[in-house]
């Protein structure tokens, strides 16, 4: 037996108990791939990602974890993991971490006012869901695209994103991933969204970095707008601030530290 510091942080919100939890275990030693899919298990949050060193000082490897599988791409646990690097020391504020993904390089800087993640682009083609052509679980839809394993539908207007009733059976029988629903924004926010990933191990994410990704280039190609403030409207909430940049997106957030401690393995 030995212990694995862990922490749990608050991710794309500036208070507890808000924004998307993720747990962050900063690897001092390697540990195997199977011992990461139980701790995200037993951590049971949507993500738990897992930082090691590399032969590179500047370069540190990023994994992340749902209960169920690992994933290709998660934005707040990027950002909990980076928070909690710079709070821990294993980076200067003033340094900039490089992360080795399974999608690649990602560049991750402190911005004083938060987080600053250079994440890609996620191309989105417009498309008829065969299964749901005209209106999901009660609301219209405006417009439909499709994502590698997700896809997005566009609804009427803000309030029908946040009042939509998920059938989590249906979208796990009818996506390979999950569903991204969204809106334009009809206040102080661009855009509105929320993600269901039933069969990843997530019914409902509370704030999620990857479909903003693909949110950005579909707003992108409908509004020729550069930039979004934009509010995942989950039950905790969270706030993304979100710019083009040719094929990448900054995600810009902040994240909070609510629990660290030791894990028993």
């Amino acid at each position: 037996m030995g212990q694995l510091a862990l922490a749990i942080l608050d991710a794309f919100s500036d208070k507890p108990f808000s924004g998307n939890p993720a747990g962050v275990c900063l690897l001092e030693s390697s540990i195997s791939q199977d011992l990461m899919q139980q701790i995200a298990m037993e951590i049971n949050l949507s993500e738990t990602a897992f930082v090691g060193r590399t032969a590179d000082p500047s370069v540190f490897s990023l994994r992340w974890f749902t209960p169920s599988v690992e994933v290709d791409l998660c934005g707040h646990a990027t950002l909990a993991s980076a928070t909690w690097m710079f709070h821990e020391g294993w980076v200067k504020p003033e340094e900039t971490i490089q992360f080795q993904t399974r999608s690649g390089i990602l560049s991750v800087t402190n911005s004083g006012e938060g987080v600053c993640m250079d994440f890609p682009l996620i191309p989105t083609t417009i498309d008829t869901h065969p299964d749901h052509m005209y209106s999901l679980f009660g609301a219209t839809i405006v417009q439909a695209a499709k994502l590698r394993g997700n896809w997005i539908f566009e609804l009427e207007d803000e309030a029908a994103v946040r009042n939509l009733a998920p059938d989590f059976a249906m979208i796990a029988a009818t996506s390979e991933e999950g569903f991204i629903v969204t809106a334009a924004g009809s206040k102080e926010y661009d855009l509105v969204s929320r993600y269901f990933g039933p069969n990843l191990g997530i019914p409902e994410d509370p704030v999620t970095g990857f479909a903003h990704c693909a949110l950005v280039d579909y707003w992108h190609k409908k509004t020729g707008k550069m930039s979004f403030k934009a509010f995942q409207a989950s039950k905790r909430g969270g706030t993304l601030y979100l710019e083009k940049n040719r094929d990448r997106v900054c995600i810009q957030g902040k994240a909070v530290v609510v629990v660290r401690g030791n894990l028993t393995v």
